[in-house]
């Protein structure tokens, strides 16, 4: 009966000692092992425990996402899943949403939040991408499902003509890629946004045109003949 007393007090301290050590990991040691970095997600300083943390000056690639609580999320844990919830609370645009590493891929999941893209996709001027809860996952390197609405708000003006202040369209998989397929409220604009795992990504702009001033106006930017109008393709890297 001593000798089990024994082992059953050396067992309760042993799990004592791994639940602690699980629940005061560092989230910055967590980050890195799940090699975060390397699909984009940096930040200046990470802060407190991978269950109750914190990044500072948070960014995704070249976007900026300001200060994000962060959290691990234990369930997804049981099917092989890595997912960190990250939340911004305050300010003009909010951010709230998941990141999710598994062995063969890497998500985003139930993403709503305004982000300001700048000058990423110039000569473009898209300012913002408005996302409503958008899921997005890619697994050994293809797109494997997405969904959600996307909202392109643009600022000044395109090469040429002027284009409407917005457009909108719902995220979705194409030929390995998540494509975005934003519309104008007229119809007569459409941007097609393709976002690649590695971070590439590809941008088709079409016009059509309603005078022949506007196709020439086309024409001199850069902009080709496509069936009933211009066409405007671009390509580069996250």
């Amino acid at each position: 009966m001593r000798i089990r007393l024994k082992l059953r007090r050396g067992a309760f301290f042993l799990i004592a000692f791994l639940f602690a050590l699980v629940a005061l990991l560092p989230l910055g040691l967590a980050l890195r092992w799940l090699q975060l970095d390397e699909r984009g997600l940096a930040a200046r300083e990470a802060e407190g425990s991978v269950w109750l943390g914190g990044l500072r000056e948070a960014r995704f690639g070249d976007v900026a996402l300001g200060d994000l609580s962060a959290r691990l999320r234990a369930l997804p844990l049981l099917v092989g899943r890595a997912r960190i919830d990250l939340e911004r609370t305050g300010g003009a645009d909010g951010f709230g949403g998941g990141v999710t590493l598994s062995r063969h891929g890497f998500g985003v999941d139930d993403v709503t939040a305004g982000l300001a893209i700048g000058p990423l996709l110039a000569p473009l001027p898209v300012a913002t991408l408005d996302l409503d809860d958008v899921t997005a996952h890619f697994a050994d390197g293809q797109c494997a499902g997405a969904e959600g609405m996307v909202k392109a708000s643009l600022a000044g003006e395109a090469p040429g003509p002027m284009l409407p202040r917005s457009l909108t369209g719902e995220a979705r998989c194409d030929g390995g890629a998540l494509l975005l397929p934003l519309v104008a409220p007229s119809g007569m604009e459409r941007l097609d946004l393709r976002l690649f795992e590695d971070g590439r990504y590809r941008i088709e702009l079409n016009v059509r045109a309603a005078d022949e001033t506007m196709r020439q106006r086309l024409a001199a930017s850069g902009f080709t003949p496509a069936g009933a109008g211009y066409v405007l393709k671009m390509e580069g890297k996250f």
